[in-house]
């Protein structure tokens, strides 16, 4: 059921009450969370946090701790899937899910007792009408035939014949009505895609109710920045948000501009600003951070000789020496720095990338912490999915959580080392599997597999990383390829998992259209071709166009892929 009073329908319903927090592995889910604590924090709410990355750790994490708590909160899991029928809860347990996950589940949605969703109200999510889904079962008439009611023989056989007639239409209306209910269900199912960012929804509770801070308008950035980084939603979409929170950024940092009552320098402030499409350069150097941006890299053709020719001559262009361009950021020379926005936009326009300037938030504090809503965002994703061993399993999601508060500058700071050597691996890994023809053309998709042994191999085991080279992959090979057919095609890629349980992981892109909606149909299709060849695949992430194969079943499961899309 859609909660339509946040406030009234959630807040105040766990307010006095102790609570299971279920957070999902992405930075969007991470500032919600942030968010909800805070605003918990201020109303001293009991609560436990546990994050899951995939459906069996919710699962276990439910059987764990059913018995001590009645009411759930799931950030970015559990909106797409019948909720009821996987964890079989008990009916004085509630649900409240808070997730961007599209389309959302029709029984999640018309369940009015235990399941209460988050949702923005504005969002299109065309959920199909109730009469259209579920049907009351009608009792079975007796049969007429056991029925001695004393009349004539003729009149019996009549009305015999007027119960067989009625029968025969309502079996045929019922088989109508589940064909039609089939074909409602596969519309509303087939495509995969992103709502509004959960943390948005979780700051409009914070304002509603008047608690809103800096502090949480600021994770509520960053969640929706995660969602544009990801490329999880369309850029009208991201257009629209952003103007929505600049209002609110407004509101809380007018005091900046008027000199009288002007700010500490070392209180936070957030500035709406048009920045440069350029991963983490102000923590990088200029040169390794156009290399390193799909954008740029994509556009310029970076992994060919030509390539590397045209990036000297757009650096050329905007009159930057190499030596400024290669040494740190914040070491350039101030005269440079002033005007870089304008010479970049300029030279980029020549160059073909109108699109390098972006509408984006920065926060402040201090002299010398700046940075932008993405920076955050790239930090907190390498944090969470750093493959190197530090303690527990959780290490790595409490370790980006406290990555989001201001006081843990050090925790950021080793993301953005971390996102830095991620951001290169991605790029080597695109220019190795282009200039070896590794994206090869199925038919109806591209396909690219990584082998054992290829460098970083390990890092693109997990999954955001591994959507992120996938998504870097297809921007550039479109560009690279003349096959004009290769915009309207998705992208398969596939990474080696665990080598001694012998398991790829595999993920569905969908094309690099212009005019993209950001619909992913793979989700539903690996379902499909997984059912209908019996291979043993593993759909535990909360995206559906994320599984876990076994090796050996790799070409049958391509092959039934091939047949369902073609």
């Amino acid at each position: 059921m859609f909660v339509s009073d946040c406030r009234r329908e959630f807040y105040d319903l766990i307010v006095t009450q102790r609570v299971l927090l279920l957070v999902a592995s992405d930075v969007d889910a991470l500032c919600a969370c942030k968010i909800l604590q805070a605003l918990f924090q201020c109303d001293h709410v009991q609560y436990t946090l546990v994050p899951v990355s995939g459906w069996q750790e919710l699962e276990t994490a439910f059987l764990e701790h059913k018995d001590q708590f009645k009411y759930f909160v799931l950030i970015n899991c559990g909106a797409n899937v019948d909720l009821l029928e996987i964890l079989q809860p008990e009916e004085d347990t509630f649900f409240f899910v808070c997730d961007s996950h599209r389309p959302i589940n029709v029984v999640n949605v018309y369940n009015d007792t235990q399941i209460k969703l988050l949702v923005k109200q504005d969002d299109d999510l065309d959920v199909p009408a109730y009469d259209d889904i579920f049907r009351d079962e009608e009792d079975e008439e007796e049969d007429p035939e056991n029925e001695s009611d004393g009349s004539e023989p003729s009149e019996k056989r009549r009305r015999f014949e007027e119960d067989v007639i009625e029968r025969t239409m309502k079996r045929r209306q019922r088989r109508e009505w589940e064909a039609r209910r089939r074909e409602i269900l596969f519309d509303y199912e087939q495509y995969e895609y992103h709502g509004t960012s959960s943390a948005m929804v979780m700051f409009d509770l914070a304002w509603i109710m008047s608690k809103d801070l800096n502090d949480m308008l600021w994770w509520a950035i960053v969640g929706l920045t995660d969602q544009w980084v990801q490329d999880k939603i369309t850029q009208m979409k991201y257009v629209t948000d952003i103007g929505i929170l600049q209002r609110h950024v407004s509101r809380h940092n007018h005091r900046n501009e008027d000199e009288e009552n002007s700010l500490s320098i070392d209180c936070m402030r957030i500035a709406f600003e048009y920045d440069l499409r350029l991963a983490l350069y102000q923590h990088w150097s200029l040169y390794e951070s156009l290399c390193n941006t799909s954008y740029t890299s994509a556009s310029l053709k970076l992994w060919s000789v030509q390539g590397q020719k045209r990036l000297q001559e757009f650096l050329a262009d905007m009159g930057l020496p190499l030596k400024q361009v290669k040494q740190k950021f914040n070491s350039m020379d101030v005269s440079l720095k002033e005007n870089l926005r304008e010479m970049i936009e300029e030279s980029a326009n020549k160059f073909g990338m109108k699109d390098l300037r972006v509408q984006t938030f920065s926060i402040h504090f201090g002299f010398k912490n700046k940075f932008s809503a993405s920076d955050i965002v790239y930090a907190t994703t390498s944090l969470m999915e750093n493959i190197e061993k530090e303690g527990h399993e959780t290490t790595n999601f409490i370790k980006a959580l406290d990555s989001l508060s201001r006081g843990n500058l050090d925790k950021l700071h080793q993301g953005l080392d971390l996102a830095k050597k991620q951001l290169r691996a991605i790029q080597q890994t695109v220019a190795s599997c282009i200039c070896t023809n590794l994206v090869i053309s199925q038919g109806p998709f591209l396909y690219c597999s990584l082998m054992e042994g290829t460098p970083d191999v390990k890092l693109f085991s997990k999954p955001v990383s591994l959507c992120l080279l996938s998504k870097y992959l297809l921007k550039s090979f479109v560009c690279s390829t003349k096959n004009k057919r290769c915009k309207l095609l998705p992208l398969v890629m596939a990474a080696p998992m665990d080598v001694e349980q012998g398991t790829v992981i595999m993920v569905g892109i969908p094309p690099e259209t212009e005019s993209s909606d950001k619909k992913n149909l793979c989700g539903r299709a690996f379902e499909k071709a997984a059912d209908s060849t019996n291979s043993r695949t593993l759909h535990n992430h909360f995206e559906m166009s994320i599984i876990e194969l076994k090796t050996e079943d790799r070409s049958k499961f391509l092959d039934a892929l091939i047949s369902l899309l073609s």
